[in-house]
């Protein structure tokens, strides 16, 4: 596959610029210095006007004061010639073997953002990690998974919370160790109580029919001489009923009927225990189903990271994490300079292929050592990127003044010298 390029572009009347010729670089970085409202902005708004289409031609194209149109001739690498000029500025398009053509063609291999970098570079992190994924094709699948994790996340936190609360409940309920599991019914108490009652007038009873047959006996020896006959079988019912009445014994009353009396405050207790129990069952059950939550977004997070390190990223140490982009372990505000522009010029590469060039303005907030960096990065990475920078330095492949490049003005009066080449307005 063929990765577009730019050989050369001439510009001519197009906002400020007056004429231009730039042969940029293939592999690396073209800085245009100068200083502000010299024409550099302008060069950059020329080529996305030529390549990207009508939608990029700017609201006052001619050049203020300009009675000629504006021109523009851009030759890429592989031959194709793409040119605006006329009244009109039309387009034509022709191709190595000399067919015409329009903006189709051109859209084949030019990528919107290209065009336009430092609004990609503005766009928020999340908004570049979906570009991303979207170029890459998981964008989808990992949204889904995103979404699992953000509803089984919401869910743990919502359990957490009920099961914090469980805790603290079960930790602020009273404990009676002395008291029974369940619930004591009065019923059971009096029930019992009756039991006691009944049982204590059968010995009564015996008792009075031990008195009664003690009486009987008594008289009976009074009458002995009389009732001998009796004597024997008086004994023996004796005998039995003393028998009957040794190991009696009464129970009390009084702790039935303090129970009965304290019922309430007895159940009060009970319940207050079962409460507690409960609470701390709640509790178990809710801290379990928070591990369970935790797990599942352990494993959703795992495939996450699993989908990431399979996916065909287009940079080395680029990946996303919590929708974020992520370079080097540094999220896209924490990144440096030079690595932004990687990123971002990366990213458009994957876009399209096939486009392998970008245009970037406003390149002064870099520093010489970053801006060193970046330039041997495009290189390395086959890639060609046009840039501005208000700048007279040597870092500029070239300056804009007035709208011309320094060095290719319009004739001027008394020898010229051999290095400088002349350029004639209105001609290429």
């Amino acid at each position: 596959m063929e990765v577009m390029k730019i050989n050369k572009l001439e510009i001519e009347n197009v906002k400020r610029v007056k004429a231009v010729k730039i042969e940029p670089t293939q592999n690396g970085l073209t800085v245009i210095g100068g200083k502000n409202n010299q024409g550099k902005t302008s060069v950059l708004d020329s080529i996305a006007w030529a390549l990207g289409g009508d939608r990029y031609r700017p609201s006052q194209a001619s050049r203020e004061g300009s009675v000629i149109p504006p021109n523009l001739h851009i030759v890429m690498n592989n031959g194709l010639i793409v040119e605006r000029k006329g009244k009109n500025s039309d387009l034509k398009v022709t191709d190595p073997n000399g067919k015409k053509s329009g903006q189709q063609l051109l859209n084949d291999f030019v990528e919107a953002l290209a065009l336009n970098l430092p609004k990609f570079m503005e766009a928020s992190s999340r908004e570049k990690a979906q570009v991303l994924l979207n170029i890459i094709g998981i964008g989808k699948e990992l949204a889904e998974l995103e979404q699992k994790e953000m509803e089984a996340f919401n869910q743990r936190r919502t359990i957490g919370r009920i099961a914090d609360q469980k805790k603290k409940y079960e930790k602020d309920q009273p404990y009676y160790p002395d008291m029974p599991d369940e619930l004591v019914s009065i019923g059971d108490l009096i029930r019992q109580q009756q039991e006691i009652l009944a049982q204590n007038q059968k010995n009564q009873k015996k008792r009075e029919d031990l008195h009664r047959l003690e009486q009987q006996y008594q008289d009976t020896i009074q009458q002995m001489e009389t009732l001998l006959s009796r004597q024997k079988q008086l004994e023996d019912d004796l005998e039995i009923a003393r028998l009957s009445a040794k190991d009696l014994h009464d129970y009390s009353t009084a702790k039935l009927e303090k129970n009965i009396s304290d019922i309430e405050e007895t159940n009060r207790k009970i319940r207050a225990n079962m409460d507690k129990e409960k609470a701390e069952d709640d509790a178990a059950e809710y801290r379990r189903q928070y591990d369970q939550y935790t797990s599942e977004i352990e494993s959703t997070r795992k495939k996450k990271a699993e989908l990431l390190e399979k996916a065909d990223l287009p940079l080395p140490g680029l990946s996303v994490k919590d929708g974020e982009l992520i370079y080097n372990g540094f999220k896209s505000d924490n990144m440096s300079g030079s690595d932004q522009l990687k990123v971002a010029t990366a990213i458009v590469r994957k876009l399209n292929p096939k486009c392998g060039f970008v245009l970037l303005d406003k390149l002064e907030q870099m520093d010489l050592d970053t801006l060193k960096e970046f330039g041997q990065w495009l290189e390395a990475e086959g890639l060609q990127a046009i840039a501005t920078r208000v700048s007279l330095g040597d870092e500029c492949s070239l300056i804009i003044e007035d709208g011309y490049v320094k060095g290719q003005e319009a004739p001027i009066e008394g020898p010229v010298k051999e290095n400088k080449k002349i350029w004639k307005a209105g001609t290429f």
